[in-house]
């Protein structure tokens, strides 16, 4: 392979680890847990890995080195700092036992059903050490549900002598992995299951889990490049920027870039859920920001928006829950495009099918049409930034023409997904990963199935960070789903009481109407601690640190 040389320098880059992994580990383990919600139901459906205790890892005197092979998995989207986890896994297994060995199953879950893997060892590893992407093994986003797929996964288990399967992934993988855990617990294989908590969005957190891992990197990564817009913006003067950043099911994305680089507007999903805005109320709000700036004199700005806002709108999540209601059943199947058009209006509530026909119509087709593997609207395809910004325009003219507003209004529109799910990771994420990784290969080592590996204390400096497990049952809660209740992790939406989202709403106003723009710059690697070793502005919020 290639490599640059910020390649090359990176590979030498020694992560660092919380004191209790960097020796032999015992197991502290704590008080038995249940499920954030639903438990009868929870407990019902995973019998075998429900309530089972908190886990944390502290100095020990004795490894376990009994020989134990193990399968790996990245599944679905990217997030930097993949490699690091497969790394960190790699060098626990081979320090306790040499002879160990880790599988890499192909392009995700569906390596493993399809028998496609290829040992990892040490030569392919060093090539990947603190890299970003996950093309050391691809990823893909096949679900593991099925009893079929389980069996078949089976095989090859069997075949390759494997002791555990570490899926690393989001929500939905790792309920997949409590899935497959749960099954091949009740079934007595003896094959452990350990998830890993993978996503740049941030949404998958909770009391144990402080942070997916990527999320550092990415927003990192997004803020540069705003920063860049926001300096051509304030040089050019004369462009409103909408810059929509990823983040499907929450707005930790945009809420941490708006404390980064402080643009004139960001909007909140989840607040604009709460207090019930329409899609004219967000254009409104937008509209009256751009007319006060010019009539300061500033025709320019910069707006931020969740790649999922479209969902938040209450009126059109009521559409949303009914259109997949909808497009669920097995007459929906199978239909050509215009057809299904035609079904989705003939059995909407004439409620919903007003606010339906009342979007435009690239709005509504992609509402009614296409659908993500786990049966969700592809919001990041629609052009929400463009949406907005010509309704703006729209209302901008009304109001030039009733002589409310005096000014200039030209937008360049962004989407910033792709640029930052592959960056090469932070040192906060290489650090991280690592250390996720090394907590996967000591819960296995310990016995340990249906747990995700978890690191907490992380605004603290990397060798006081607290390592070891959470039951995935804890996280988990019922939703409906393509149609029907099924057990999901639940998603950390943003909190409206949260200290981030506070922080961020007590200056909101100041930046609007001023040009107090940050330029973070790239993520700095080598330099003094304050700028190479910061966690996320969020990270410290909510910690207090």
């Amino acid at each position: 392979m290639s490599k640059s040389a910020l390649q090359k320098a990176r590979a030498d880059y020694q992560p660092k680890l919380p004191v209790a992994l960097q020796g032999a580990v015992k197991v502290k383990e704590g008080e038995p847990t249940q499920s954030v919600d639903n438990q009868e139901e929870i407990k019902a459906l995973f019998p075998n890995t429900y309530g089972m205790p908190l886990v944390e890892f502290v100095p020990g005197d004795v490894a376990n080195n009994t020989k134990m092979n193990v399968g790996v998995i990245l599944s679905g989207g990217q997030a930097p700092g993949g490699h690091n986890v497969i790394t960190g896994l790699f060098d626990t297994i081979k320090a306790l036992n040499p002879e160990n060995r880790l599988f890499g199953f192909i392009l995700g879950p569906g390596g493993l059903v399809d028998h496609n893997y290829m040992e990892l060892t040490a030569d392919i590893i060093d090539e990947y050490r603190n890299t970003g992407g996950f093309d050391m093994i691809g990823s893909g986003r096949t679900k593991l549900e099925k009893v079929d797929q389980f069996e078949k996964g089976l095989e090859i288990i069997r075949e390759l002598d494997i002791k555990a399967l570490v899926i690393i992934g989001g929500d939905d993988s790792n309920t997949n992995a409590c899935v497959l855990a749960e099954y091949y617990a009740a079934k007595n294989y003896g094959v452990q299951v350990i998830g890993c908590p993978k996503t740049i969005d941030g949404d998958l957190k909770n009391s144990q889990i402080e942070t997916s891992f990527g999320f550092d990197t990415a927003t990192k990564v997004y803020a540069e490049l705003i920063g860049n817009i926001e300096r051509d913006c304030n040089s050019a003067r004369k462009y409103w920027h909408f810059i929509k950043v990823m983040g499907r099911s929450a707005s930790h994305i945009a809420l941490e870039c708006a404390l980064q680089v402080q643009p004139n507007i960001c909007l909140i999903s989840e607040e604009i859920e709460k207090e019930e805005k329409s899609l004219d109320d967000v254009v409104e709000y937008i509209a009256s920001v751009v007319a006060e700036r010019a009539a300061a004199g500033n025709n320019f700005g910069t707006v931020i928006i969740p790649e999922g806002l479209i969902e938040f709108i209450p009126a059109i999540k009521k559409l949303i829950a009914e259109l997949n209601d909808v497009l669920a059943q097995p007459e929906a199947q199978n239909l050509g495009r215009h057809d299904q058009i035609d079904f989705v209006k003939t059995n909407l509530s004439p409620e919903n099918l007003a606010v339906f026909n009342s979007l435009p119509t690239s709005v509504s087709r992609q509402l009614a049409l296409d659908r993500d593997p786990h049966g969700n609207v592809q919001v990041s395809l629609i052009e929400t930034e463009k949406l907005l910004s010509s309704m703006v325009a729209v209302k901008l003219e009304k109001w030039k023409k009733a002589g409310k507003y005096v000014g200039k209004f030209a937008a360049q529109h962004h989407f910033f997904g792709y640029e930052g799910r592959c960056a090469a990771p932070s040192n906060f994420d290489a650090d991280y990963c690592y250390a996720l990784g090394t907590s996967a290969a000591q819960l296995i080592a310990n016995g340990k199935t249906g747990y995700m590996a978890i690191v907490k204390n992380t605004t603290a400096p990397a060798d006081k960070w607290i390592a070891g497990g959470v039951p995935i049952t804890m996280m988990m809660n019922m939703e409906r789903r393509n149609g029907e209740m099924k057990p999901v992790i639940r998603k950390a939406l943003v909190e409206l009481d949260g200290a981030p989202f506070k922080a961020f709403a007590a200056v909101r106003d100041r930046w609007a109407k001023e040009t107090d723009y940050v330029y973070p710059g790239p993520i700095q690697y080598w330099g003094p601690t304050e700028v190479c070793d910061q966690p996320t502005k969020t990270l410290k919020l909510e910690q207090n640190s």
